[in-house]
């Protein structure tokens, strides 16, 4: 495993020998916010994107009504956000409501919103002292859902990728 830190030094996380990260300009408001926003690029050994991880960027975003299914989740040791809350690794499968559409989504993001009783899309953003903190596997969302069916998700999920992608959000670090 190698490691790839933030240039301000706040991120850190590991990734397998052969992978890649690249780093471009995150999202940002203003001037004054522009040089701390930064996004991190992980692509496989086949040069495939599969994550992002963004920090010190500005919160946006829309949620929605969902019927969450979690097929896999656990806590992320390294990352607390600003007032003290717990992330969490988790891959979930959503069904919008009340169109029934559904997609799928691997990701950190505060514990509470993989609950039993989520019925919001809810965020993947986090928010740490230095911005919020965005960490995500990359889907082709154009082709949701990327499984056929709740089996090949799971199946998917006993393969050597996942293994992998799972591994480097958990050894998200914040300091």
């Amino acid at each position: 495993m190698q490691t790839f830190t933030f240039p301000d030094g706040h991120i850190s996380f590991a990734y397998p020998a052969g992978w890649t990260v690249q780093t471009k300009q995150g999202p940002y408001l203003d001037e004054a916010s522009k040089a701390g926003s930064v996004e991190a690029l992980v692509q496989d050994q086949t040069g495939a994107e599969v994550a992002s991880i963004s920090s010190g960027m500005y919160g946006d975003g829309a949620a929605g009504p969902v019927k969450r299914t979690v097929l896999d989740q656990a806590p992320v040791p390294g990352v607390i956000d600003a007032t003290g809350k717990p992330a969490e690794f988790g891959f979930a499968l959503d069904e919008v409501q009340p169109d029934g559409s559904s997609y799928y989504f691997m990701d950190v993001r505060l514990a509470a919103e993989f609950l039993p009783s989520q019925e919001s899309s809810g965020s993947n953003q986090v928010p740490l002292a230095n911005g919020i903190m965005a960490a995500y596997v990359v889907f082709d969302y154009t082709r949701q859902p990327v499984f056929a069916t709740p089996d090949a998700a799971k199946a998917w999920m006993a393969t050597e990728q996942y293994k992998q992608l799972k591994s480097l959000l958990l050894s998200l670090k914040y300091s």
